[in-house]
């Protein structure tokens, strides 16, 4: 495909019936947006990733025969590799001659039973090691990370710590709809509506029962799988986090401020929208944009969203493309 074809404007614009935040985000995470014809997932090959500290992280890399770069894209709290905005974005990105690499976070997908420890959202090092271990598999082409919702923030603090420890390859970094500081978050799906408390909560106690039936010696989350809200139980599952003397400091760990942007050396994008329902956008108002740090400030979107159905499109996804072809 070339370039001129992938040509968008700098604004998202949906037609009026689509930009409904609400409709925006359930469209991100629908299936319906997965091509029946994905080239890139008939392509993949399973890698268990071993980091230097030990764990084990489960990715699925799409080699394509004649690649202009490679693409690492990380999921959302609670997604994996299989997430329709996941299996969207490679087969985009696959068809446009790049290979592709979905990362799951730990406890994501099916890899609960790689690393007995539990997931939680400051288990940076190892995503960063699995990503430099990716980057540096992939020769001399160029690599570029994507990443969605909690996967975005974890993406710009591997651009954050790439500036004391280069990532091989390296060229730029994007994010979607990325939390900056997670306690808001939490407290956005909570309080809103009752759909994403639900669905988040849904998602993580059946991780947790998963992740139980493979370690019955060391969980019991029994008491705990009662918990109403995501921040009812994040403020029990603390005793399973050493170090961590309460919620707000484990969330004070992944909690991203103008400051944690102002010494990058790698270009990093930031895609948000003001309707974004989980993620509020008042925590953006103070991030000041500099030579390596841009934010695409959107209207329109909802979380992970920015999809227009008439034409079929992912606007992010021209984006990023129209940056890095």
């Amino acid at each position: 495909m070339k370039k001129s074809s992938i040509k968008s404007g700098n604004k998202f614009n949906p037609s009026l019936f689509f930009r409904n935040p609400h409709l925006q985000s359930i469209m991100a995470s629908s299936k319906l947006r997965v091509p029946l014809k994905n080239h890139m997932k008939k392509k993949s090959r399973e890698v268990i990733i071993s980091t230097p500290a030990g764990s084990r992280l489960l990715s699925f890399l799409s080699s394509h025969p004649t690649s202009k770069g490679l693409i690492i894209l990380l999921h959302g709290w609670e997604g994996s590799s299989s997430s329709a905005y996941i299996l969207s974005s490679g087969a985009f990105f696959y068809s446009l001659g790049f290979s592709i690499c979905r990362l799951n976070l730990r406890d994501h997908g099916e890899s609960h039973h790689l690393n007995e420890g539990l997931f939680h959202g400051a288990l940076l090092q190892e995503t960063f090691d699995a990503v430099n271990y990716i980057s540096r598999k992939q020769a001399d082409i160029p690599v570029y990370l994507i990443g969605f919702s909690l996967g975005g923030n974890f993406a710009l603090r591997i651009a954050i710590k790439h500036r004391f420890t280069p990532v091989a390859n390296l060229k730029h970094v994007f994010a979607v709809s990325p939390p900056l500081d997670p306690y808001k978050s939490s407290l956005a799906i909570d309080n809103g509506y009752f759909f994403y408390r639900r669905y988040f909560l849904k998602k993580w106690k059946q991780s947790l029962i998963k992740k139980q039936q493979l370690f019955p010696k060391k969980y019991d989350f029994k008491k705990m799988l009662k918990a109403r809200t995501c921040m009812e139980l994040t403020e029990d599952i603390m005793p399973y986090f050493p170090g961590m003397a309460s919620y707000r400091d484990y969330f004070n760990l992944y909690t991203l401020k103008n400051d944690s942007f102002q010494n990058l050396n790698i270009s990093v994008k930031i895609f948000i929208a003001e309707d974004d329902p989980v993620i509020p956008y008042e925590d953006y108002s103070n991030l000041k944009e500099n030579e390596f740090f841009q934010i695409s400030r959107q209207k329109f979107g909802g979380h992970c969203g920015f999809i227009e159905l008439f034409p079929s499109r992912c606007w992010y996804n021209q984006k990023i493309a129209e940056i890095i072809n």
